[in-house]
């Protein structure tokens, strides 16, 4: 059964447009919200109704919102995190470029929940075109009173900036986004004290995703039971899966939390490409480790990917079909996460660079003995040790790689060649 909450009007041509986008509902729930609830009113119906962070970590919004400290005598921010850079991923990009005003009545929405009056959103580099978008929306969103100064006459006022990155991996990262939004290297911060407490500019700051506030409205609107009998237990709600690679049908398919992975595959995407047979998946975006063919029927919520040995993350699904080399797959990965390490930690800088070159070698023929057993002890000492989780993000797809098509691994350095016809 396919539900539909986010993507329900990304259709309609002009939903860019704020007359458009309220013809069809949008700022409803804000009034709703504005009227009807107190702030922790606001907490508690997210965390009654299950939603849990679609960036990647999985963890509760409403119980995340829970952690930041009240009247210590700092502001309270809260950002946006648009900084879709994930290879595999670009779910978020579909909200903002289709239907920004969702995105922004859910920011609204949970800034007052948190009591704060300034939020930003910090939007990939590369989104120049979603950006603007963005922009534009958030200066219609002033001119009719949904940001500013006593929104909808209810005593509440919010400020919301847009502010591009410059196009780093590691600014994903919560911590590295608030170094970057103060001006700073986009490094990531030792952890604790945790942004809840000590975040933007020393004051407690929650980071979400835009997926995840882009639920917050519907969930005002139509009630947390509503929310949380969509999925399955402890992963309520719909979610945008964006599948690209070997299949018919590549796109965005938002898919009640639970759908298995063979339905999305073979009813939604129509199946592989040129009849060939499924090879792998990667059912969360490049950082998690790969699932094989024979584990199509695993349920695609975050449990049950947990329980199959990798994650659900960003949701970013890419299909492999027989014709891949799952060396050279490895190695285009290896070399992202080289090129994108911040170089803070040791393990990170010279680990991902030490991958790098020895796939690159087994790739071109020329892989040595024992090579393989190397990789994976450096994998074992590249994960949880260092600042923040890109080694982990690295390591981790290479050693289920390795793992799952360790023969064509160990053909690559025995026949010096690539066995996939």
């Amino acid at each position: 059964m396919s539900i539909t909450i986010l993507t329900t009007n990304m259709h309609v041509p002009g939903l860019q447009d704020i007359g458009t986008a309220e013809s069809l509902g949008a700022y409803r729930a804000l009034g709703k919200a504005l009227r009807e609830h107190k702030p922790a009113d606001i907490i508690e119906i997210v965390k009654k109704s299950g939603l849990r962070g679609r960036g990647g970590a999985g963890f509760p919004t409403g119980m995340k919102w829970g952690f930041v400290p009240k009247n210590i005598g700092k502001p309270i921010y809260l950002c946006v995190n648009a900084d879709e850079s994930e290879p595999g991923t670009f779910k978020d990009r579909l909200i903002i470029e289709k239907d920004p005003h969702q995105l922004l009545e859910g920011t609204i929405i949970s800034a007052y929940a948190l009591d704060c009056h300034q939020a930003f959103i910090y939007i990939r580099g590369e989104f120049s075109y979603g950006a603007g978008v963005l922009e534009k929306a958030v200066r219609q969103a002033y001119e009719r009173g949904f940001l500013g100064k006593n929104i909808l006459g209810s005593g509440f006022d919010l400020d919301l900036t847009v502010h591009r990155g410059a196009g780093a991996y590691i600014c994903g990262e919560e911590t590295a986004l608030l170094e970057s939004l103060e001006g700073k290297r986009g490094h990531p911060r030792l952890k604790p004290p945790f942004p809840a407490v000590v975040g933007l500019y020393g004051s407690p700051t929650v980071i979400n995703n835009v997926e995840t506030l882009s639920n917050v409205p519907h969930i005002i609107n139509n009630g947390p039971e509503w929310y949380a009998s969509i999925g399955v237990e402890k992963n309520a709600g719909t979610r945008l899966f964006g599948v690209s690679g070997h299949v018919k049908n590549r796109g965005v398919y938002e898919l009640p939390m639970g759908t298995p992975l063979s339905e999305l595959i073979f009813d939604h995407c129509g199946g592989m490409r040129n009849g060939r047979k499924l090879k792998a998946i990667v059912p969360g975006g490049s950082s998690v480790p790969v699932l094989t063919a024979d584990q199509i029927d695993v349920r695609l919520d975050f449990d049950s990917i947990a329980k199959a040995g990798s994650m659900l993350g960003s949701a970013g699904v890419i299909v492999m079909d027989d014709s891949t080399c799952m060396v050279k797959a490895a190695r285009r990965i290896a070399r992202f996460y080289a090129e994108e390490s911040c170089g803070q930690c040791t393990q990170c800088r010279e680990g991902t660079e030490w991958l790098y070159q020895i796939l690159t070698r087994i790739e071109n023929g020329r892989g040595r003995r024992g090579e393989l057993e190397l990789m994976l002890d450096i994998c074992a000492a590249m994960k949880g040790k260092t600042i923040c989780p890109l080694s982990d993000a690295a390591a981790m797809p290479i050693e289920s790689y390795i793992s799952k098509f360790h023969d064509e691994f160990a053909a690559h350095i025995q026949e010096q060649r690539c066995v996939v016809a």
